[in-house]
């Protein structure tokens, strides 16, 4: 899968409300409420990770998780990323 360039990065951030680049990834913390939600959130990113078989790093607060994509194999961001951050947001508990 392709590397995308910085042009075509800030095009498709602008249009995921909330994520940033984040060095070689992007990156977008999820409040959610509690930490019995927080666990929730990310049991519900499991099927869609591995259906894509694409896994974001994940750190979970007592409240908040914070996903970073980034395509590790590649070295840096391709439209995998991106997609999955789409699913990411639909499964948001505040979506």
């Amino acid at each position: 899968m392709a590397l995308l360039d910085d042009s075509e990065i800030e095009a498709r951030l602008s249009r995921l409300p909330g994520w940033e680049r984040s060095g070689k990834a992007i990156a977008k913390s999820f409040s959610c409420g509690d930490f019995v939600g927080s666990v929730r959130f990310v049991e519900g990113l499991v099927e869609p990770a591995e259906a894509a078989g694409h896994h974001p790093d994940l750190e979970v607060s007592w409240d908040t998780v914070k996903v970073i994509i980034s395509t590790h194999s590649e070295g840096g961001l391709t439209a995998a990323d991106f997609e999955l951050a789409e699913k990411v947001d639909a499964l948001s508990p505040t979506s």
